[in-house]
């Protein structure tokens, strides 16, 4: 799945489909964006899978639409709570990889156009993301 969101996320959401992605980009005024429909479509392939695959025996089509309904959880739980606080939550994350896929992000966001951007992935951020230490936490 994050192959496939990186590649959406990037050929995609950055290309055709910015129409709709241009709100994620952009300060947001109500609850929600137009960019959130690109997340609602993913409940649409999860469905038929999982459907098809308990109507007709085939449990690993259920299995792959199980996969993109728990990838969906986790974007929603990590992307939209974690690193764009749409939730209002007051915690101060410490977890080297929750501050790498923060980082990442926000350098993502830095570029408000349609071009330009980087770290287009969701659960993989590079150790080039990680955050310099302060000098507090270096003593």
């Amino acid at each position: 799945m994050e192959a496939f969101s990186w590649l959406f996320h990037k050929y995609m959401l950055h290309g055709p489909l910015w129409f709709l992605h241009r709100s994620h980009h952009t300060p947001r005024t109500g609850l929600f964006e137009w960019n959130d429909l690109v997340s609602a479509a993913y409940a649409l392939p999860a469905v038929i899978c999982i459907y098809h695959g308990l109507q007709n025996n085939m449990p690993w089509l259920a299995c792959i639409g199980a996969g993109i309904t728990i990838y969906g959880i986790l974007y929603f739980v990590l992307h939209d709570i974690v690193i764009h606080r749409r939730v209002k939550i007051k915690y101060h994350f410490t977890n080297s990889y929750l501050l790498r896929l923060i980082r990442a992000h926000k350098i993502h966001h830095k570029h408000l156009g349609k071009k330009g951007s980087c770290a287009f992935g969701f659960l993989y951020a590079s150790g080039k993301y990680q955050p310099k230490p302060t000098n507090w936490e270096q003593q």
